[in-house]
């Protein structure tokens, strides 16, 4: 009994991480990453530097002082905001402001 209570809470846990990790990324089919991209060429806004104390990943909470972009009109994305880091489009939780995903 204690082993098959030991091998639930183990499962439990291998569960929760993945969906934690699940949580985290955002897979924005690759039609939609074209028509991401095609927007931002379309709406050029400035690249920024980031803080040294910052690196781009997915997770990555961006600091109040980045400027996040909203797309008007474009259909799957509306709720995330984007910021260009160089010449990498990324995908912003607006209320968190967590990287989601990075389209190169």
């Amino acid at each position: 009994m204690k082993m098959k209570t030991i091998s639930t809470a183990v499962a439990m846990l291998i569960v929760g991480a993945g969906a934690a990790v699940a949580q985290a990324t955002v897979v924005v089919a690759p039609e939609q990453q074209t028509v991401v991209r095609e927007y931002v060429t379309k709406h050029r806004v400035s690249p920024v530097t980031l803080p040294g104390s910052v690196t781009l990943a997915v997770g990555a909470t961006l600091p109040e002082d980045v400027e996040l972009h909203s797309f008007e009109g474009v259909e799957g994305v509306g709720e995330y905001r984007y910021v260009v880091v160089g010449n990498q489009t990324v995908l912003v939780q607006p209320g968190t402001r967590k990287v989601v995903q990075i389209i190169d």
